[in-house]
Order: structure tokens, then sequence, then C-alpha cells
């Protein structure tokens, strides 16, 4: 679309969207990108040898400034050459791997996360379980020490040292900061945490002085970053390794690829290098023996005679014409491949006006329907400066373009090129010595020939392949964003439910379930076949039968004439002496849910067209656990999803479900497998195991006992373990009836054989239930969390109740969070998520912030409204232009994105920026009505 017809060696690459980094000068190497598998501290002795300031290397996690006398780490000796514990210098010295083995097969201390460490006297209290969270990697020195008092990144002795050919001339902590304006001590801790396959949420809830507090959208953006970098470290080795084979490896070209941060100055500095499947212009000029006169015409023109380089009989240089034509081609592509020329060109470009336009195709009118063609109304004659155009603007030109309904192109002025062609003639390429008029007419066509045929379509490649990158990135952003906010509506709980999935000729399908989810009744109603009054019977008889005073109606087709058949009979009291109201929810996703293996898993003897109805009324009682049975891109709550980029989508989409499984928490005992696999740390092989292991022995009594599934190892515990709760008064009731088995499994165990003894698991600690359990408090905590316990003088049973809560209070108005903290050894972050633990009620929901559906009785005509309405409604889907609302009259309206201000926004919730999400009350005023293209354009009064 911006290529020349003549373009030929532009044609050999598709143009894709690549991430554009700003040049910084060389950096010193970094060995912190990809940890060897066994990772040896090297011996005191080995550490004399280097230079006094070595000492400051350590493997620890560097923290934030603030939290400077929170902790203590391990004291290095007064040489600063060995941080080893006393207890292990006193062991006979070992080999190396023996050595690193004997440190890391106990984990420094059980007693709480291993961003902190008590030190009593000089020993360090070592842990008395066996397992280690963190097998096969570095152990950890525990926060800061005095080798990093600033909180700065530490390089550590070789715990983490890369790969040979992944080295690369700049450091990959300084880079990654610069990326993503995140400090460098924050990017070392993080590189450290994602190499020991930690995930966003553990890390974002458990290591968070580790990370100065991020949160999971910021945590993901570096991860994602990261792993660009890596991709251009790996992908720079292998172009070295190709170059090296084929004999093309110099050390200036070499230190130049290891310079790259980006695929796209890897594609740049590899572009001379690159053998063209089909010849080039310039290639096919090269092979004819035109290269020498074409340095000649720069370096020592006066000795040029291009007259001896005709060939009657070759092609190509059959005349004077075809000689001077191959040296222009070999010029040209010298010139657009040199790295001072472009980044002339770039800079050029920076300081003047660059706009992208969009007209309507002129076949686009013939082939394209008019309703098609009508959707870019807005882009037939389109023009913005690329430093303003925004991300949707991108994507819908892009999508326009690929339909063939519009024509786009980049403008950039005469003016670049004409100051272009002078500073290459005059500057850069200016010859070494006198010029013929003849030869400067040759360098001056090629100068315009690389521009018009090379450099202009690359620079429109870069521009296009930048905002298309951006505009992809921030479209899954806010698909990430609403996703959450979808996810996290807080729950209809205690009520019998009754879901309607509406339809024509194949009738309303009706589900009621229970409050605890389980089905009680299907059946199917024929409410817009001139039956309607027949069957207000029937659906009377059911909602009286089961008690249900609440109706969920999905949004497809017929949503409009279902909801005002339930609002009549409910205006006219119909279904007295129930007090019956109904919502309208989001169905995206129950048809192909429905017909999903999963749904057929679950609900066997169920039609699929009854399933939708059952998935509809459980998206009101708990919305997570039932969309996570759906695909995240099926909930259609996303911009221009289909364009974006899928990988990145599905990532990103993926991890917004396991944050928000993770951090509402799942009760083990009764969560289904699909909730399960989306606990950080479980997969569906995991989830699989932990339903068969529950199937086999019962309930899970403790976290504990997890470690006895098959498959979950000490890293999956770690991860999983705090996000796993355990409903105290079911597990009571489960011990209790179990009490008297044991105890007769006891004696017979006494009076039978030994071996039997040995082989059957003791009543141990393991099976006794833990209140600690049900709260969001890592097992790793335990003990300061009962240390605190003691410290207030409370009792681990009276979690959740009013005098826990009052004896929390006291003690930190007295003491205070931090002077607490330091008392027991820990971090104030450490020590804020076990008072929340201890504090939060019984069953505490974090979703009970968010909000619920909105509850009707009667509705609202898209012809009943007029301009100066005030309305509720109900935050539908959100993007960068503005947010759809649903208001009740089948249609959303749009609060346009310059009628969302902070001061309207509700100033109790914390908000990451001035975006509403969907399923936020709002209030609105209807602005204006166009009830030919069913629009309806809204102002924002107030978040509700």
């Amino acid at each position: 679309f911006f290529r020349s017809s003549e373009s030929e060696e532009e044609e050999e690459e598709e143009w894709q969207p690549k991430r554009k980094i700003a040049k910084r000068p060389g950096l010193p190497k970094e060995n912190e990108t990809k940890p060897k598998k066994v990772a040896a501290p090297r011996t005191a002795v080995a550490r004399k040898k280097k230079v006094a300031i070595k000492e400051e290397k350590d493997v620890s996690f560097p923290i934030a400034p603030v939290e400077d006398n929170i902790m203590q780490d391990l004291k290095p000796n007064k040489g600063g050459v060995d941080t080893t514990p006393k207890t292990l210098k006193q062991m006979p010295e070992v080999p190396k791997k023996m050595e690193t083995k004997s440190f890391q097969g106990k984990n420094i201390n059980d007693e709480e996360p291993s961003t902190s460490i008590p030190v009593v006297g000089n020993k360090v209290k070592l842990e008395k379980s066996e397992e280690d969270f963190a097998f096969d990697e570095p152990p950890f020195k525990k926060i800061k020490s005095t080798t990093s008092p600033e909180g700065k990144p530490v390089k550590n002795l070789g715990g983490n040292k890369i790969k040979e050919e992944f080295e690369m001339n700049w450091d990959i902590v300084q880079t990654l900061s610069d990326i993503t304006n995140v400090e460098p001590w924050v990017c070392a801790n993080l590189i450290r945490l994602f190499n020991e396959e930690n995930t966003i949420p553990f890390i974002a809830r458990y290591r968070k002085e580790l990370i100065n507090n991020l949160d999971a959208d910021a945590l993901r953006e570096v991860q994602q970053e990261l792993e660009e970098l890596r991709t251009v470290a790996k992908k720079t080795h292998t172009m070295i390794q190709k170059l090296k084979k084929e004999g093309k490896l110099s050390g200036c070209l070499y230190a130049a690829l290891l310079n790259c941060r980006t695929l796209e100055e890897l594609d740049q500095v590899s572009a001379p290098y690159k053998t063209g499947s089909k010849g080039t212009k310039a290639q096919r000029a090269k092979q004819l023996g035109l290269e020498p006169a074409a340095l000649a015409l720069l370096q020592t023109p006066m000795q040029l005679n291009l007259f001896s380089y005709v060939r009657h009989n070759t092609k190509g240089l059959s005349t004077i014409q075809e000689v001077e034509a191959g040296v222009q081609h070999i010029l040209a592509d010298i010139f657009a491949k040199d790295k001072d020329t472009l980044d002339f060109i770039r800079k050029l470009c920076q300081q003047r006006y660059i706009c992208i336009q969009s007209t309507l195709a002129k076949v686009s009118s013939k082939k394209g329907s008019e309703q098609d063609i009508n959707k870019f109304q807005l882009y037939h004659e389109f023009s913005c400066n690329i430093k303003n155009i925004q991300h949707h603007q991108i994507l819908a030109i892009n999508r326009g373009e690929n339909l063939k309904i519009l024509t786009v192109k980049v403008n950039i002025p005469d003016g670049v090129k004409n100051e272009f062609c002078w500073w290459c003639v005059n500057e850069r390429w200016r010859p070494k010595q006198f010029l013929k008029p003849e030869l400067m007419r040759i360098l001056r066509n090629s100068v315009e020939d690389s521009y018009k045929r090379l450099i202009y379509p690359l620079l429109c490649r870069e521009f296009r392949s930048k905002l298309t990158s951006d505009a992809e990135k921030e479209s899954v952003m806010m698909f990430g964003r609403n996703l959450r906010q979808l996810l996290l509506t807080s729950p209809v709980r205690g009520r019998t439910l009754m879901g309607v999935d509406p339809g024509y000729k194949h009738g309303c399908k009706l589900a009621i379930i229970s409050p605890t989810s389980q089905i009680l009744h299907t059946d199917v109603v024929y409410l817009h076949c001139g039956q309607g009054f027949r069957e207000a019977e029937k659906i009377k008889r059911l909602l009286l039968q089961y008690n249900c005073s609440t109706v969920v109606i999905g949004n497809g087709t017929a949503c409009r004439e279902t909801e005002a058949y339930f609002a009549d009979l409910i205006m006219k009291k119909y279904f007295a002496p129930l007090d019956v109201v109904y919502c309208i929810v989001r169905e995206a996703g129950a048809s192909i849910y429905s017909v999903s293996p999963e749904a057929a898993r679950e609900m066997p003897a169920l039609d699929p067209n009854l399933r939708s109805a059952v998935s509809i009324a459980r998206r009101v009682q708990d919305p997570l656990a039932e969309l996570v049975k759906i695909e995240p891109k099926h909930i259609g709550i996303g911009m221009y999803q289909h364009d974006v980029s899928q990988t990145l989508l599905k990532a990103t989409l993926d991890s917004v479900v396991e944050e928000c499984v993770s951090f509402v928490g799942v009760d083990i005992n009764i969560c289904s497998e699909t909730l399960l696999r989306h606990v950080a740390g479980l997969n569906a092989n995991r989830a699989k195991n932990i339903i068969e292991w529950r199937e086999k022995n019962g309930p899970f009594i403790n976290r504990e006992q997890l470690k006895e599934v098959k498959g979950l190892g000490p890293k999956s515990f770690q991860q999983c373990a705090g996000f796993i709760r355990f409903n105290q008064e079911y597990i009571k009731n489960f011990c209790s009836g179990k009490q008297t088995e044991l105890r007769g499994h006891a004696l017979l165990t006494k009076a039978g054989a030994q071996g039997k003894k040995k082989s059957k698991p003791t009543p141990s600690a393991f099976q006794r239930p833990n209140p600690l359990d049900q709260t969001c408090i890592h097992p790793e905590s335990y003990s300061i969390a009962m240390r605190f316990l003691l410290f207030i003088g409370g009792n681990a049973n009276d979690i959740g109740k009013i005098d826990m809560q009052q004896k929390v209070n006291a003690v930190i108005q007295k003491e205070g969070l931090e002077g607490t903290a330091k008392r027991l050894n820990t971090t104030v972050h450490t020590l804020q998520l076990i008072i929340d633990g201890l504090t939060q009620p019984e069953g505490f929901d974090i979703r009970t912030d968010f909000d619920k559906p909105d509850f009707k009785r009667s509705i609202v005509c898209f012809e009943d409204l007029s301009v100066g309405a005030v309305l509720t409604g109900i935050v539908e889907n959100a993007t960068p232009f503005g947010v759809f609302v649903d208001i009740g009259v089948g249609r959303a309206g749009l609060i346009p994105v310059r009628n969302i201000t902070e001061a309207k926004l509700s100033k109790v919730k914390k908000r990451r920026s001035l975006g509403l999400g969907p399923g936020e009350r709002v209030e609105v005023k209807v602005l204006n009505v166009d009830i030919p293209r069913l629009r309806i354009t809204l102002d924002l009064i107030r978040v509700l």
C-alpha cells in the first residue's frame, strides 16, 4: 500500500509491528538474563583473588530505600568475602557442587517469606522441614545488606550468569528500567523472581517489598518487555552464528549487532548482509561486475570510465544507459543501508509534520456493501499528525484497509526529501575528488532513487508498524482492564435465581438454580408466539414453587421483548406475594460454552440450549466461577480484539484471569476443576490431580496436605498455597465425624503388626485444621503470624471477630506499624498482610467492593428518551474514545472520553486511570439521540 511498484528489495519482507526503542550509549555487559541450572556460589578462597571492590557483589534482593531499617540481612564478615552462616562454615570443605546442595537443601528460614530473616545472635535459624521452595536456584540472601545500603541492584557472583550466546553490550536491568520507567533495583529483582518461575499474583501479593509495591498490570508490562529483550538477544546470537558461518562477520559488525536493543535495529544492522531469495536490482548489478564502478564514483571519480564497462552482448551492460542505471542501483542500495544516512532522515522526520491519511478506496464503492462502507464514514477523508493520532483511530484505519474499503498513506513533506538529498550530495556522500557533470547527475539520481524506492517505503513501514504496535498494546491492556472489572463483579449470594435465555421461534429457555448453584428445574416457554398469557401461569407457578424472586435475562436475541414481558407482569404485581426483580446480563460466550466438552462433563443430561440458561443465571450468582469456563476473547469486552496480536492477547488475558482467581481465592474443598486450574502455580494437570485426591481421600484438612498431591512440588506449593482457602466450619464438621474412626484406627495399630504402622499415616499435625488456612496469609509467614498473635494476646480461633480487630488496632496504635514489624523482625508489607488476614471477617471476598448487577422492575423504550433526561445505567464496555453504558433501552449509549473527568469519578475507589470499567453503576444525562443510526450520546453526572 505504501510501496513503490518498482520496489523489489522490500517485497521480500512482510511488514510486521515492532517496538522501537530510543538509542542509548552502550552499557557494561550484564549477566543476569538467564540463570545456569546449577548455580554454585564461589568459595572464600576464590573470592580473595578478586580486587577489593568485588566485595559489593551479592545474590541478595535489593529493596526500596524506604525499607532501610526494617530488615537485617546476613552480615558479611570484616573482609567482606564470605556470607556463609557459621553453622555451615563449621562443616568440612566439600566440592563446589556438593557445597551448593548443602546450602540449598534447607531453606534459610521456614518461618517467614524469603524476603525476611530473623537473626538470632550470630546464627541464622534453619528450616525444620527438608523441603526447599526454590530448589535448583541460588539461595536467597534476604533483602538488603550493608553491601547495598541505597537499595540499588547488586550484581551477583554468578548465580544468575547468562550463557555466552545471550550476552549483549547493554545491561538488561538498565535497559528494562529505561523502557518501563521502573527503578533499576526493582527490575533486577523482577528478573530474578521471573527466572525462579514466580507467578505475577504471588509476586504482587507476597513480594511487595522487592518490587516497590507495583501492581499486577505493571508487572505484566515488565515481563512482556523482558521477553522482548530476550528475543532480541536470542535472534542476535542466531544472526552472529549465521554470519560467522558465511564468513561475513567482522569485529565492527559483531559490536554493532551486540548493541541492538530491538528487532528493528537488528534488521537494520543485518540487512546489508542478507542474501535475498530473488536478486534485488543492486544485487543483479553487482553480479554484472558494476560494484567497483559505483565505489570508484565516490572514492576516485577522476579515474572512472564507465564506457569501459559496456559489453554489447551482455544484458544489462549493452549500453552506457544500462551501465549508469546499474551503478545508480548499487549506490541507492549503499545509501539506503547506511546507518548515518538513516539516522539523519529519521531525525529530520521527528522535526517535521508527518501525517497519516486515509481515503475511500476507488474499488470499495463497487465491491463492499454500503453498510460496511458507512462504518468507516469518519475515515473517508481523514488526516492526522502521527504524533497526535489516537490508538482506536489507527486500528480502525488498519481494519478499513484490510477490508479494501480505505486507502492509507503516510505523507512526508517534500521539504524533507529536498533537505535530505542536499545533505547526501553535499555532506555525507560528497565525492573525495572533483566530479564530472555526468557523474554528478548519476549521484543525484542515485540519492533520489534511494529515497523514493527504498528509504521512503522504509520510513512508512516504520511509522505504521510503531503506531500499530502501540495501538495493539493499548487495546490488549484495555481488554485486560475490562476483563478484570467484569470478573470481579460482586457475586449475588443466597438467592434462588431464574436464568432466561431469550428466543423467538425456539422459545425462551429457563433454568432455576439454588443458592448453592444446583440446578433445580429447567424448562422452555414460548413468550413471543401468542402464548404469552398461558406461559405466564407456568412462570408464576415455578417462581412460587422454588421461592424465586430474581430473574436473570440474557442480552441476546429477543432480550428487549422478554424484558418488556417480565417488566409488564411485575408492574401488574402478577407474581404477588413475591416481589420479583430482574436484571440483564451479558450472555456473550454462553452459546459457545453450552456446546463445549466442559459443559457436557458438568451437565451431561441437559440439552445444550438449556445449559446456556444455567450459565446465564450462574453469571450473576458467581461471575468469576462461571466466566473462567469461557475463553476470555469470547466475552467480547475488548476493542478490535480480532485485529491485534492473538499471542499477546491470549497471554495477557490468561494472566488477568489467573490474577483475579488467585486474589479472590478458591475454597479447595468445593471449587470446580476449571476454577482451580487458573490459580497461580497450578495448571490443568495439577488441578485434575487435586480433584482426584479429594475424591479419593475426602476433603483437605489444611494447606500442608497439598504437598501430598502428585505433581505438586515445593515450587507449585509456594505459588498456590496463599490463594487456596479452607472453610473452617466445613472442616470441623468433617473432623468431628472422623474422630471416632481415628481413635479406633490407633487402637488397631497398637495391637496389630508393625509393618502397617509404618505404611499408614498417623493422625499428626498435618491432619489438624489450621485457622490461618482460611486467610490470605502465606504458610511461609505462619510463624510470624503466631508470634504476632502472641504479642497482641490473641487466639487463632478468633480470626475475623470484633475482639481480634480491637486487639490488633490497640497494638498498632501504640507501637505503630513499623515499630511492630521491627519487633517481629519482618517487613511492613508482610505485617500488613498478616493484619489483613487476621482482621478480615470469615468468608471475606474482595469482590464486595465492586459493583453488583442492576436489578429493575420497569423498562424505558428508545423512543421514550429525550435530551436532558437523567438515567442510571451500567458500564458495558470501555474504550480509549469513551465508555458504553447500558441504560435499559436495548442500545448502549456512549459517554465520550472528554466527558469523563476526575471530578465526576468516585473518590472512594482507587483508580489507576480516569477510565471506568464494566459493571460500574453510573448516573448519566442524555445529550443527543440519533434515532436513524440508533446512537445515544451521554454525559457522565457521577459514579454511583
